[in-house]
């Protein structure tokens, strides 16, 4: 993630950012997780119905560990595809905004309003009512969810 000093704590990326996606499918990023994502990033389809938003570091731990799946299973070449074949590099312009590629647009179904919410060591680009319409279903769940991770110790 994005660039720190010596002794000081690592950047996460976190919070919860509504932007709009101009006519041109352009985005602007938040400076916040801009900083986080240092100057060139990845973009791909992300899971849920949502974008993925990788830092360099972090894109090349996710390649490794593609790359260390075999190929002999066809679920690895399936999730190798999905992730690949998705991904863009990019860069904000001078008014930190990112291209979203339309076929990127399209599987995340953004046309105007977006969220942006940073992940730990990812953001994820969401429509604004994919986004709410998640929050509703999994807020149901997440006490249920939290106590089986405290079972499997986190």
């Amino acid at each position: 993630m994005g660039k720190s000093g010596e002794g000081a704590l690592a950047v996460m990326l976190m919070g919860e950012f509504q932007h709009n996606i101009d006519a041109k499918g352009r985005l602007f990023m938040p400076v916040k997780l801009r900083e986080a994502l240092g100057d060139h990033f990845v973009i791909t389809r992300g899971l849920d119905g949502c974008l993925f938003v990788y830092d360099e570091q972090e894109w090349t731990t996710l390649v490794g560990k593609l790359k260390q799946m075999t190929l002999m299973k066809k679920e690895a070449r399936d999730i190798a595809r999905y992730f690949f074949s998705g991904a863009t590099e990019t860069e904000c312009d001078k008014q930190g905004r990112i291209l979203v590629p339309p076929a990127l647009r399209s599987h995340a179904a953004l046309d105007k309003n977006a969220i942006i919410v940073g992940v730990g060591n990812r953001a994820e680009i969401w429509d604004e009512e994919r986004w709410q319409k998640y929050n509703e279903e999994i807020g149901e769940d997440v006490t249920q969810i939290v106590e089986q991770l405290v079972d499997l110790g986190l």
